[in-house]
């Protein structure tokens, strides 16, 4: 089943990948200001929103009834 469209799905793809990047890079690089630098553990959240783009479901939209939804009456 599928309740996301191709935009909420690449825009979803492409959020995770930058927030996992920032994860993977940020303790490394001087990306984040020392006084963000603690938050950079909080990107690997981006795993949510890149299985969810992958997946094309949604499942806070599933419970709410909202998203894209296919016409199957003809």
């Amino acid at each position: 089943m599928c309740n996301l469209n191709i935009f909420s799905q690449l825009l979803r793809i492409v959020f995770g990948i930058i927030l996992i990047a920032l994860a993977w890079f940020g303790p490394q690089t001087s990306v984040l200001n020392p006084e963000w630098m603690s938050l950079w553990n909080f990107g690997w959240l981006g795993i949510i929103p890149l299985i969810s783009g992958i997946a094309a479901f949604c499942p806070i939209y599933a419970i709410l009834g909202i998203g894209h939804q296919h016409d199957t009456k003809k």
